[in-house]
């Protein structure tokens, strides 16, 4: 068993120029770091773990961040949703619903 009770994984993949679409021109890096960042500074880097990530899959939905135990998906995320993430989703384990990434069946 994992010691960290979340792990959310954020796409930085970063494809060539005239490629199919990446997260990290879409400011997944940025995104990667402003979730580190405020995990650390609320004092949860124990038991929150923040990942970079290649591709996840759903290039043309990012950037966007897999929630695991939970198996969440976030899509579209900017760096101004990082703050709602860590409030809900984190604190008071409310995943952020505007933000949820629904895999077709």
């Amino acid at each position: 068993m994992s010691k960290y009770r979340q792990h959310y994984f954020v796409c930085i993949n970063q494809r060539p120029p005239f490629a199919k679409v990446s997260c990290g021109p879409q400011n997944g890096n940025q995104i990667y770091a402003a979730l580190k960042d405020e995990v650390e500074k609320r004092g949860l880097k124990g038991e929150i773990k923040v990942t970079g990530s290649t591709c996840l899959g759903p290039c043309e939905e990012g950037p966007t961040i897999v929630v695991y135990p939970e198996g969440i998906w976030y899509k579209g995320v900017t760096e101004a949703d990082v703050n709602e993430i860590v409030e809900n989703h984190i604190l008071k384990n409310k995943p952020v619903e505007r933000l949820l990434y629904h895999h077709a069946e």
